[in-house]
């Protein structure tokens, strides 16, 4: 429909003014203008619940019920909206009216059917990476479009300051895109030089038969990206997951001692250690190694090197399902300087597991330490997540 047409078509619904924000609203939808569309919808939506078609300064209150509805349509014209600003390709612009609707689930699914090309990389980073609509994703494509080594930077600066889930995304697509690219320089390296390893062979496999492959020292991949892999997949909780970092600390441990780099308590010793902690993980040597990380805990200094010892410990517990040893851990060793704001929250997501897990009163221990700590709060929480 040309403009002309428009014109005349609303001229002469011109008695019924519904009918003229009908027909508005319908050109725009027809003509696939977003933003016009946005603002018809507006106007119909206030014109079904008595309001001016504007608002102004100084309109009068209005009743819940009608708040209530204006938002609920107001969200449905930006969903609308944004859908239609993504179907072409308008990534920040559909992100603007979709953020309102606070569906992640429901973003995430409509940006899926963008693809990342150069031309919206930064856009599409913008969004599906630090506003969390898709970690994975937005992680992945810095991986596909900048490399390791800025992928690892940006997880640092960025992700590491998300919640677990988000690192856990990004970590994911790191340790994959990291492993199998070292698992096919390793094996290129001794066809060359040996005959080709067995389909099957992991790298582990490549490594433990062929002694040769690191000496004199010889490196596959930038070793810091190693190691910076490795501390990160310590996120990662699948067991497919878990081999592939474990590995990867069997490959650092062959280096040349110029490629050992030492890492941050407990993890000084650094390939050492992580083999240790993701032996854990494995249920390989859980005794000793959690002996190795008990006696870091415990004499570590928490002052000048912070709780990175304990949290280690306390986190190690947990995930091999001891969770009122963690829950008494981190209660024990945790630094009476350190606010029980910290610690609580950590202390009832324990606490939760270990109920699910059928452990009697969970919860008797935290209730004690936030008492201990005049933490009213904290106590409130405890004692609700009890119930």
């Amino acid at each position: 429909m040309n403009s002309s047409a428009i014109f005349e078509q609303l001229l002469s619904a011109g008695d019924d003014p519904e009918r003229v924000l009908d027909q508005t609203v319908e050109y725009f939808r027809s003509q696939a203008l977003p933003m016009e569309l946005f603002e018809a919808l507006k106007m119909q939506i206030r014109a079904r619940l008595g309001l001016a078609l504007n608002p102004t300064d100084n309109e009068p209150s209005r009743s819940e019920d009608i708040d209530r509805a204006l938002e609920s349509g107001l969200l449905n014209a930006c969903r609308e909206s944004g859908r239609m600003l993504i179907d072409q390709g308008r990534v920040l612009e559909g992100w603007t009216y979709l953020r309102p609707i606070g569906d992640m689930d429901e973003a995430r699914e409509m940006f899926s059917k963008i693809e990342i090309t150069d031309e919206n990389y930064e856009e599409m980073i913008q969004v599906l990476l630090h506003e969390g609509v898709d970690i994975g994703r937005g992680f992945q494509a810095i991986l596909d479009h900048q490399g390791t080594c800025n992928s690892i930077t940006m997880f640092d600066q960025a992700v590491g300051q998300r919640g677990k889930t988000d690192q856990q995304a990004a970590a994911e697509r790191l340790l994959l895109h990291f492993y199998n690219e070292l698992i096919e320089l390793v094996r290129a390296d001794i066809t060359e030089r040996d005959k080709a390893p067995g389909p099957d062979e992991s790298l582990y496999d490549m490594i433990s038969t062929r002694k040769w492959v690191l000496e004199e020292g010889g490196y596959h991949l930038d070793t810091t990206h190693l190691s910076a892999t490795v501390r990160i997949a310590s996120v990662l909780n699948q067991r497919e997951l878990i081999d592939k970092a474990w590995e990867l600390t069997q490959y650092g441990k062959r280096l040349n001692h110029q490629f050992q780099y030492p890492g941050e308590e407990p993890f000084v010793d650094f390939y050492p250690a992580y083999a240790a902690f993701y032996g854990i993980l494995r249920g390989e040597n859980v005794e000793p190694g959690l002996k190795l990380f008990h006696r870091k805990a415990t004499s570590v200094n928490a002052e000048q090197h912070g709780t990175g010892a304990i949290e280690t410990y306390v986190d190690l517990l947990d995930r091999v399902g001891r969770h009122q040893e963690a829950i008494d851990a981190a209660i024990e060793m945790v630094p009476d300087d350190v606010p029980s704001a910290r610690i609580v929250p950590l202390l009832l997501d324990i606490a939760g597991r270990a109920k699910k897990a059928g452990v009697e009163n969970p919860y008797d221990a935290v209730l004690a330490y936030c008492q201990d700590h005049n933490d009213v709060l904290g106590y409130a929480a405890a004692l609700h997540a009890s119930k």
